[in-house]
């Protein structure tokens, strides 16, 4: 199911704030020209035989209500118990900081990515394992966090739970408020939401948790991180 030479979309995005300052899209290039990437004296192969495995990034894809979150956490917990060091980037906690100025906006959206996808692959070159839960509608952007990351470090989670599933849970009431047209913006009703097309793994979490974690967890044990 991998894919790994997915092409890039080229999508243009000025966040919000930045609109006023420009009327030129925000390229990939550092606004910096006097900098020079600085390199450090450990390899990735002395840190994964620190931490006693390699180093990746699991991104959950999906739609509000999928259960992302919940499978995230929930795996962090199956790996440390594996003696893997493992962290949870959640997308709403992530706006509570880091990306507390962007909205839901197409570019916003982007913006939000990138910058999570930059974070992912520090964390990734760190030797840790990092899981992320974000909608990331848009192919094009989780394309381009894959892109970031050495070859096979990078693990997309399409969880592909029904749409009337994740309606019908509506845990923090947001699908009501969008078809009442209170929230504008809304991936799966009033925006796109782009599906994988080939996600290395793909689980639907109406299914039992415990079943969609085992299936993750024994993927990556597979996947050459193994904890010594």
């Amino acid at each position: 199911m991998c894919k790994r030479n997915l092409e890039l979309a080229g999508r243009s995005w000025i966040p919000e704030g930045l609109r006023h300052l420009s009327n030129q899209p925000v390229s990939g290039e550092p606004v910096s020209k006097n900098i020079v990437r600085a390199e450090g004296h450990i390899s990735g192969a002395d840190r994964a035989e620190n931490f006693g495995h390699e180093s990746k990034t699991v991104w959950f894809t999906g739609l509000s209500g999928s259960g992302k979150s919940t499978l995230a956490f929930a795996v962090e917990k199956a790996l440390i118990a594996k003696g893997v060091a493992a962290y949870v980037l959640d997308g709403d906690n992530v706006r509570f900081g880091l990306n507390s100025d962007l909205g839901f906006s197409p570019e916003d959206r982007t913006e939000n990515i990138r910058r999570i996808g930059e974070v992912c692959r520090l964390f990734q070159d760190s030797g840790m394992v990092v899981l992320t839960a974000f909608i990331s509608p848009y192919v094009a952007d989780r394309a381009k966090v894959r892109s970031l990351h050495p070859e096979g470090s990078f693990v997309e989670v399409f969880v592909d739970t029904p749409l009337e599933v994740c309606e019908a849970r509506d845990v923090k009431g947001l699908y009501k408020k969008a078809r009442a047209g209170e929230i504008g913006e809304f991936s799966g009703i009033s925006a796109p939401y782009e599906p994988p097309p080939s996600p290395e793994i793909t689980v639907d979490t109406s299914k039992p948790l415990d079943d969609c974690v085992a299936e993750i967890v024994a993927y990556l044990m597979g996947s050459s991180l193994k904890s010594s």
